[in-house]
């Protein structure tokens, strides 16, 4: 009780509310990461009251996750690479006027997802961090290649699974441009400087899902009208999907599963969570064409990695992502090293900071909810005033990462490959994946290769490992079986 006063105090409501807001703001804006929002902040706090300074950043932190899924489903645009897998499933609402709907339950799914999280960060974080310490390189690329796995449940009727895997690869292989982690050689940078640390994906995802959306309005001999039955629909207050909590659920627990163990993201758990729902879901096939299950389980999934990676930050000393990284420098520089005294000897400051994040969800869901109404109309907005707009935002977004006019030449790279490729039939998603997760997926196994003395049986040693590979061949089966009949149903046609 002594603690929940600390929280509730006005001074500390007010760093809360501030921080959360300011995070949401954030993530709604390309190229402005949860990352780079807590890095800069963090040495401001340092002629703060550690208990405050330690609240604005955590608050920062849980909006700005949740704010990275407003423009992914009103412009096909990520505030944040975790919620490309929103965008997936919410645009398509937006366009559908249901737009409004897909707001509301992202704002509830990512509440679920980091209200589930920080509770477990509460509850269990010392015996969870002790379990995550079994968790190695070779897991990882396991992990990664779960995540992969959905490229193969991209191919349906529109995109053949050759497609689809081809474009996975590509994207994998424009993964690995620039220097080699583990031996440090330069790959495929062609002299450039700008290259050698690697194509950075935000500058991509702006380009394949913002500005590839605004080429293609613009190459349309007629424009867009507005239907006058979208602007009523998207005037309603819809109920939620009967059946949407089962995949809060599963998001929630993906999530901060994979927030707990060290080194890994929100991304990869919102495309996890994402996939996982598309193997239940008795819908597949609205699946890319505005499916709000979609949306529940990746706003869930990527949410609850923010309790979920604090738990090794605060027990370990070693960060589940690079918020929680950032994070941890603010508990150092206020004289709290994470580990067990963080629990001990600092409670009075640990115990209020992880209740802060309670709050901190309470303020976004109320933020969210309040403004979804007037955020759907977005959608609305004529083609001719939506291009120009949207094309500055996604330039500006781009630029504002590093500072770099070459990331903008990227982004406008990117935007037309990624028409080029759409119009040949190949999956953009699919090359986003191999983009975000291939990267994840070759440390893990160069590591796992290193450790295991060049010997595969790494991967498949450990009973964590094995349990895995199961889940992996789970995930791939359904599809494939799925494509083979496509295929024989083809053949069948064919013959008559």
């Amino acid at each position: 009780m002594e603690y929940l006063a600390v929280v509730f105090a006005p001074h500390s409501l007010l760093s809360i509310i501030i921080g959360t807001i300011a995070g949401v703001v954030i993530g709604a804006m390309p190229g402005l990461t949860a990352t780079m929002a807590v890095g800069l902040l963090v040495p401001f706090t340092y002629t703060m009251d550690p208990v405050l300074g330690l609240m604005l950043l955590g608050g920062i932190y849980s909006g700005a996750m949740y704010g990275g899924s407003i423009p992914a489903i009103l412009l096909n645009t990520p505030g944040t690479p975790a919620a490309v897998a929103t965008a997936i499933e919410g645009y398509p609402m937006s366009r559908q006027g249901r737009g409004r709907l897909a707001l509301k339950i992202s704002v509830i799914a990512s509440f679920v997802g980091g209200m589930f999280s920080v509770l477990i960060l509460l509850m269990f974080a010392p015996f969870l961090a002790k379990q995550a310490l079994h968790f190695g390189p070779a897991e990882t690329f396991l992990l990664a290649l779960m995540g992969l796995a959905g490229i193969v449940s991209i191919a349906d009727e529109e995109t053949s699974l050759l497609k689809a895997l081809l474009a996975g690869v590509l994207g994998m292989i424009i993964a690995i441009v620039g220097t080699d982690s583990m031996s440090g050689s330069l790959r495929y940078t062609m002299g450039s400087i700008e290259l050698i640390d690697g194509i950075d994906f935000m500058p991509a995802l702006i380009g394949l899902f913002s500005m590839i959306q605004m080429l293609e309005i613009a190459g349309q001999r007629e424009s867009m009208q507005i239907d006058a039955s979208v602007l009523k629909q998207a005037q309603k207050s819809e109920p939620m999907p009967k059946g949407i909590w089962k995949y809060m659920a599963l998001g929630s627990g993906t999530g901060t599963v994979v927030g707990i163990l060290p080194g890994e993201g929100a991304t990869i758990a919102a495309f996890l969570s994402y996939n996982f729902s598309k193997r239940l879901s008795k819908t597949k096939a609205m699946f890319g064409k505005g499916a709000p299950e979609g949306i529940a389980a990746a706003e869930s999934g990527n949410n609850g990695c923010v309790g979920g990676s604090l738990v090794p930050t605060l027990t370990l000393g070693i960060p589940g992502n690079s918020v929680a990284a950032a994070l941890m420098g603010a508990f150092i520089i206020h004289g709290m090293i994470p580990g067990p005294d963080l629990f001990a000897v600092h409670a009075d400051k640990t115990y209020p900071f992880i209740y802060s994040l309670f709050i901190a969800n309470i303020v976004f869901l109320i933020t969210g909810i309040s403004v979804a109404p007037y955020l759907a109309r977005i959608a609305l907005i004529p083609p001719a005033i939506m291009v120009p707009v949207i094309s500055a935002f996604a330039i500006l977004g781009s630029y504002s990462l590093k500072q770099s006019v070459f990331d903008v030449y990227l982004m406008i790279g990117f935007a037309f490959f990624g028409l080029f490729l759409k119009k040949l039939g190949y999956s953009l998603e699919a090359l986003i994946l191999g983009l975000i997760l291939g990267p994840i997926a070759e440390h893990g196994f160069s590591q796992g290769m290193i450790i295991g003395k060049g010997s595969p049986w790494i991967f498949f040693a450990s009973p964590i490992a094995k349990v895995m590979w199961v889940i992996i061949i789970l995930l791939l089966l359904p599809p494939l079986i799925a494509h083979g009949k496509r295929m024989l149903r083809g053949a069948a046609r064919v013959d008559r």
